[in-house]
């Protein structure tokens, strides 16, 4: 598998702390599902650490369908990343 290139698309307090609404990126090839993503985001810099300091609260979009962590985005040209939803 080679390196492939994405949108990365952030929201609310994710776009946030990362300090840029969205990216494009090239993945390292073993990034194969979107947990590995969001582990992998928080390791660029400071920024991405602190936004993604809670991985398993981050919600993610995978070309505008919610996926769970361990899906698959090795097809995937957009990634959403969102913070968790509250509701009232």
């Amino acid at each position: 598998m080679t390196d492939r290139e994405v949108r990365l698309v952030y929201f609310s307090w994710v776009r946030e702390r990362i300090g840029v609404p969205e990216e494009r990126l090239v993945l390292p090839s073993d990034i194969i599902t979107a947990g590995d993503l969001v582990r992998w985001l928080a390791t660029r810099d400071d920024a991405h650490a602190f936004a993604l300091q809670s991985p398993s609260t981050i919600r993610v979009a995978v070309d505008q369908m919610h996926v769970s962590h361990d899906e698959a985005i090795t097809e995937a040209r957009e990634i959403a990343l969102f913070p968790p939803m509250t509701g009232g």
